[in-house]
């Protein structure tokens, strides 16, 4: 059951990375409104993409780690403070 559960985390995660892309692509565009190209179209994109990846996958990955000392999931107020922690240690 926990393995499904991480799968389940595992592959949101990576559709979230292709979508990502794909908007990020999109909002490659100059303060004009025309495509951007080149070195500048990468910079662009790369930038989403750390935005967008920093935003989602850290709330996923935090609750997968929101387990007690024996293994079970967390729940309520230990389960909040597990993932508000979490998702502190990572953007530092």
């Amino acid at each position: 059951m926990r393995n499904l559960i991480v799968v389940a985390i595992a592959s949101l995660f990576v559709a979230n990375l292709a979508f990502a892309d794909a908007s990020c692509e999109s909002k490659a565009v100059s303060k004009d409104g025309k495509p951007l190209a080149g070195a500048a179209k990468a910079a662009s994109i790369k930038k989403c993409e750390k935005e967008a990846g920093a935003a989602a996958p850290a709330a996923s990955a935090c609750e997968a780690k929101a387990v007690s000392k024996d293994g079970k999931p967390l729940a309520g107020a230990a389960k909040a403070a597990s993932i508000k922690k979490c998702e502190a240690d990572a953007k530092k």
